[in-house]
């Protein structure tokens, strides 16, 4: 089967079934298999980048400098650190025993988890889907892929590549809207893989409940840059602005809001203006740099946040619904209770509201759900620290904003309302493998396993109690029967 129309008439029952049955045939299992799968997708980024490129341009103006670096090139880094590492990854993990098991081997196996479901998001189409599909492939799983159907010409684009370079027999695209989503859902899984919204989320929970199906959510939130103490105001304004408006802020890791004091906002907010002018000239519409949004739905949304919000626009604010354009755009005098901070803004909004302390700047934060990300800009270590220790978020990045999601070597994930599980490198093979415990044991000693079997005594506890227990210089020990 080589093409969407092919599945479609198959039917989406049908297609898992036949990936089920070939994943119990064992042809995912060998190494030689998934290293050679991993390579073939290796060719088709390598043979296809004009073809992404125009996709991503066609579906959200991406600029091909953010393309090549947020679609590409983090997804190769990944290809290649997993290629390079993954025989040694599905190693035997061997752990410690105790007296009564020291001649057993006793190890961690991670094997398959079987035909997993990956369902990808609109604003990075092509890394969303591949990211976690090196993962599941480097663990041996068959997968079906999901696309956004918001996100077309990628959607069309991955429905085309996935078939001509991996195996067709072990992963299949299927696509469609929320319906044929919603369908899909209802058949029975060994994982699913989500990225997008927390409502949808819901949904995608309520699905995998009814077989006790696995899950990873990769989501979102308000993800806070807080800016305080001392900092070189040049750098840390082109890196936030940077951070903010990649891909039209469309970044489910940008930052959301910026907590500053007064005094910080107002020494900020000029270099600001000349980084947005800088990397976007005096008429960021005009700009090839800037994307734009991805539907119209989606700007109406984002214009009508702006005409609810009570803060005061001192950047930007110009908007064109016919090339669903909105400018950079900073607000500030925002409150708490404003419509900016009410949900992810998932644009090229940026709100400030003011603090008086870090404390506060803290407090404020922990008070809201756990983001995907927190940023902390100063030149003061003991306020980053500080940050780092007493808040909670799926990834930390001080200085800088959403480059630790670059790093291969980092889990990705977020952690309560943003999200559970992780991947990215070796995470992703972690998430999308079972770590099965293993004891292999001989027949000798036999004469030593009598201390078990009934009948029982106090005798044969306190040898067994002896043979079991952990023992640690400085411990009492501890039982681990």
């Amino acid at each position: 089967m080589s093409n969407t129309g092919d599945l479609a008439m198959e039917g989406q029952k049908q297609v898992l079934e036949r990936l089920r049955g070939v994943f119990r045939s064992g042809v995912t299992l060998p190494v030689h298999f998934r290293l050679t799968q991993l390579e073939a997708m290796m060719s088709l980024f390598e043979d296809n980048e004009t073809q992404i490129l125009e996709a991503m341009h066609e579906d959200l103006a991406k600029p091909k400098f953010e393309a090549v670096l947020s679609e590409i090139e983090i997804v190769v880094n990944d290809l290649c650190l997993t290629i390079s590492n993954l025989q040694t990854w599905m190693q035997p993990t061997y752990v410690g025993t105790n007296l009564a098991t020291k001649l057993d081997d006793c190890f961690v196996r991670r094997e398959p988890l079987g035909v997993v479901l990956i369902i990808g998001a609109w604003n990075y189409p092509l890394q969303l889907i591949m990211l976690p599909l090196i993962g599941a492939i480097a663990a041996g799983n068959c997968a079906i892929l999901k696309p956004s159907e918001i996100s077309r010409a990628t959607e069309k684009l991955l429905a085309e590549l996935i078939p001509k370079y991996l195996s067709q027999e072990c992963y299949a695209v299927i696509c469609g809207g929320a319906e044929e989503t919603k369908t899909l859902l209802e058949n029975r899984f060994d994982h699913i893989f989500y990225t997008g919204s927390q409502s949808v989320a819901r949904c995608i929970l309520q699905a995998a409940a009814v077989h006790l199906t696995p899950v990873t959510l990769e989501l979102g939130g308000k993800c806070p840059c807080l800016i305080y103490g001392r900092l070189d105001m040049k750098a840390a304004a082109k890196r936030l602005v940077w951070a903010k408006f990649f891909n039209a802020g469309q970044s489910c890791v940008a930052p959301d809001y910026v907590l500053c004091t007064a005094e910080t906002r107002d020494a900020l907010l000029p270099f600001m203006k000349e980084a947005l002018e800088s990397f976007y000239g005096s008429e960021p519409q005009q700009s090839q740099d800037m994307g734009r949004i991805v539907t119209d739905r989606h700007w109406d949304r984002l214009v009508e946040l702006l005409k609810k919000s009570e803060g005061k626009i001192v950047i930007g604010g110009e908007s064109d619904k016919k090339t669903k354009y909105i400018a950079p755009t900073v607000v500030v005098d925002v409150k708490e209770s404003d419509a900016l901070m009410q949900e992810e803004i998932f644009g090229p909004i940026l709100p400030f509201l003011t603090i008086k302390s870090l404390d506060e700047g803290i407090n404020f934060t922990n008070e809201r759900e756990k983001p995907l990300a927190l940023y902390a800009f100063s030149d003061e270590s003991q306020v980053v620290t500080t940050v780092l220790e007493r808040t909670s978020s799926g990834g930390f990045c001080s200085n800088d904003g959403i480059v630790h999601m670059s790093l291969s070597g980092l889990p990705f994930g977020g952690v309560g309302a943003s999200g559970m599980g992780n991947y990215h490198g070796r995470w992703g093979f972690e998430t999308f493998s079972h770590k099965r415990g293993c004891m292999m044991r001989s027949w000798l000693l036999e004469r030593v396993n009598v201390l078990r079997y009934p009948p029982y005594n106090e005798s044969n506890l306190s040898w067994l109690r002896w043979a079991t227990t952990a023992k640690k210089k400085g411990w009492a020990g501890c039982s681990v029967m």
